[in-house]
């Protein structure tokens, strides 16, 4: 949303295009001209780019609001995008989230003659507060009341034609960000989607409202009705390259970034001895974290593989008990901790519903948390008590790549940090952070076998289904393979520990089921040997992962790609890279749309 001095219509649609990484499939927009008191609303299923010819940018309006949707309650059409509006076409609403309890509403508002134009859960907000401004209530109370009926999770922006010099914001579980300006403001739901226009911003925080007006916006906490003072802060923007730098995808742009993602994440952290690492974020809390005896790792998706790692990692290193969750399960499962605990909360975005529910049971219960997140001035890293950002800088490609690889690194260090509290010797620090900072060179050095993946995944396209194995730090890898040719490639492919290959799934394989194997030379590399022969014994094709120089799986194998040799807990960050390869080319081969693949979206801001 845009409130200010300047043509509104060309901000919203810059903004959203900003935006358009986190996935949608339509998108919407209202311009309201004071002058001529002319609304200007279009909606559609198609691209930004591909709808902006029907656009009138000479629309002189002042005041706009926009949303890129990605459907939850009702399919992708013209009439379920944003902005909604009530019967008499006065409120306007864009809203990220869900309304739980949209249909206990909407009986409500149909028994008052209120007729709807969409399938959506939104629409019940632009009813409700016209119902209660028919009332005799004043605009700024009716909504007031309509935020305290609704129950669920929402980030929205809201117009009034008959108020035409304010917009309000509100938020409850999903991000919202105001940015402020000279006599202009912007709303949008990522610091990024506002840096072309201010350089300070006010994070809003659950239960929040924010009125805006010309020269000024005041706020309050919408449960209570108590007025919040709140001033907005500098916010130092990273330079950020949005273009896709002669790449053809941004997946491909960002896998290519992933020794730059590594080294930003051990930058200023590894002591120049290397005998430790130094974590601003923990220093203040190194008492409380000597004394922690249980950890529960909590997230989604990439992120939580990258949590699988990190309970290898940290039971390795510190000898510390690692829970692992799901964040969407971790919210219904009885949370029992032990007094000295810590909950670790990782996410890209900082803004996963979820993950963020996860944390706030956490704080309730009085356990430390501690997050591990990418974006600055996120709602994660606002909510835990500290933490540590990847840096790896935006990713625009909805299919997770280099945070993934930041995310181990970030994981390594921690691991190094609670281990020097306890028994590891500064010797054991030394061998591990020295291989750490030669990871981005290695990674480098994957790259070389770029075309060989390339005729990899051509090769194989023809197939639908795939099995991913492996054991100890690759079991949680090889999900992650599987994951991102699941995302972007649509095809079926299951990841497994090893070990559990022959309680069922090797009842699948035969010479249409190819397998990827995950076999570096390790502490489990017979093992995992012993499950590739048991394939090749069912005329089970197999694609190999093993370390550079290890010639032996030649022959057992239709192929083999070769890694570079590091420690075995440092691994997964190289052998992922080659994965995320094969599934680029994968579904560039079957022509996919690799960098908005379909139902999914960037940052999951609803249950």
């Amino acid at each position: 949303g845009y409130l200010g001095k300047n043509q509104a219509l060309p901000i919203v649609i810059k903004g959203l295009k900003k935006l358009e990484y986190r996935g949608y499939d339509s998108f919407g927009f209202a311009v309201f001209d004071k002058e001529k008191n002319y609304l200007y609303l279009k909606k559609t299923t198609k691209r930004i780019k591909d709808f902006e010819k029907n656009i009138d940018f000479k629309q002189k309006g002042k005041v706009a609001i926009s949303q890129t949707r990605w459907a939850t309650h009702g399919g992708v059409s013209n009439k379920n995008a944003h902005p909604h509006l009530d019967c008499a076409k006065n409120i306007f609403v864009v809203h990220n989230g869900i309304i739980e309890n949209f249909e206990e509403i909407k009986k409500f508002l149909l028994k008052k003659n209120h007729q709807f134009r969409s399938e959506t859960d939104t629409e019940v907000i632009p009813h409700l507060i016209e119902e209660y401004l028919n009332q005799g209530i004043d605009y700024e109370s009716a909504v007031l009341k309509t935020l305290n009926d609704l129950r669920g999770s929402f980030a929205l922006v809201i117009f009034n034609k008959a108020e035409p010099e304010k917009l309000i914001g509100a938020r409850i579980s999903s991000p919202l960000v105001l940015g402020v300006g000279k006599d202009e403001y912007i709303f949008a739901s990522d610091p990024n989607a506002i840096n072309s226009w201010a350089r300070k911003a006010v994070f809003l925080d659950d239960g929040e409202l924010v009125v805006v007006s010309p020269r000024a916006y005041k706020i309050k906490n919408f449960l209570n009705n108590k007025k919040i003072n709140k001033k907005a802060q500098a916010i130092n923007f990273t330079a950020i390259d949005e273009g896709k730098s002669g790449f053809e995808h941004f997946m491909l742009k960002e896998i290519k970034q992933e020794p730059e993602a590594v080294k930003n994440t051990l930058r200023g952290r590894i002591l120049r001895d290397k005998t430790n690492v130094k974590l601003g974020g923990l220093e203040q809390y190194r008492n409380e974290l000597k004394k922690i005896e249980k950890i529960f790792i909590v997230a989604c998706g990439t992120a939580y593989y990258a949590g699988l790692v990190g309970k290898y990692l940290i039971q390795e290193l510190a000898g510390i008990d690692v829970e692992v969750e799901a964040a969407s399960e971790f919210r219904y499962a009885k949370f029992i901790h032990p007094k000295n605990s810590l909950v670790i909360a990782i996410s890209q975005s900082g803004e996963t519903a979820d993950t963020l529910e996860a944390v706030k049971l956490a704080k309730r219960d009085g356990v430390l948390t501690m997050g591990i997140v990418n974006v600055v001035g996120s709602s994660l890293s606002r909510l835990v008590d500290f933490g540590v950002y990847t840096y790896a800088g935006p990713e625009y490609a909805v299919a997770s790549t280099k945070a993934f690889v930041s995310q181990i690194a970030a994981l390594v260090l921690v691991g190094v940090f609670l281990a020097r509290q306890r028994k590891m010797s500064s010797v054991q620090a030394k061998i591990i952070l020295k291989e750490l900072a030669s990871l981005p060179e290695k990674i480098n050095q994957i790259f070389e076998q770029e075309k060989t993946i390339r005729a990899l995944a051509k090769k194989y396209a023809k197939y639908k289904n795939f099995l991913y194995l492996g054991r100890k730090y690759h079991w949680p890898i090889s999900l992650e393979g599987a994951l991102k040719l699941k995302e972007i490639a649509y095809v079926h492919s299951e990841a497994y520990p090893a070990g559990e290959m022959k309680h069922g799934p090797i009842a699948l394989i035969d010479k249409n089921f190819p397998t990827v194997v995950l076999a570096p030379r390790d502490s489990v590399y017979e093992k995992i040997i012993s499950n590739l022969q048991e394939i090749k014994a069912r005329h089970g094709k197999i694609i190999v992962l093993t370390t550079a120089g290890n010639k032996e799986l030649a022959k057992k194998a239709e192929a083999v790609i070769y890694l570079p040799k590091t420690l075995e807990l440092l691994q997964p960050i190289l052998t992922v890279v080659p994965l995320h390869l094969f599934a680029y080319y994968f579904a560039k081969e079957l022509k996919k749309d690799i960098d908005r693949p379909r139902n999914l979206a960037k940052s999951v801001t609803v249950e």
